[in-house]
């Protein structure tokens, strides 16, 4: 595939990603829970299949520009691993709604900054 195919494939994860983890975020900081999500194993599909996705891109767009794994990789592999862990914190902790609101938005700047700049 070519670059710009990865790098479109690798926006549309991210959109489909942060969209699923807003919406799960959302119905936990308004008081729901597990059982009352009627759409639960769509939004876990989606969840999953945004993560595999995100994946398969940003390493096949690493490996076209022929590039190594970089520290700059590795971060964003780390906040790949928080954005996959962020759906079960939701079910598990829905205390942390509020915060993951504000917590995702900055760790996907973070990821921006990672790819754009690569510092390390």
């Amino acid at each position: 595939m070519s670059y710009g195919a990865y790098k479109v494939l690798h926006l549309f994860a991210v959109i489909l990603t942060f969209s699923i983890l807003g919406g799960l975020a959302l119905h936990a900081a308004n008081g729901g829970d597990a059982g009352s999500n009627r759409q639960r194993k769509l939004t876990g599909a989606l969840h999953g299949m945004g993560l595999v996705l995100i994946l398969v891109s940003g390493f096949g767009t690493v490996a076209r520009l022929g590039l190594g794994l970089s520290g700059w990789v590795w971060g964003k592999l780390a906040i790949w691993l928080v954005l996959g862990a962020a759906a079960m914190a939701f079910k598990r902790a829905p205390g942390l709604a509020t915060a993951l609101l504000w917590l995702l938005p900055v760790l996907g700047g973070v990821a921006a900054w990672l790819a754009v700049y690569k510092p390390f």
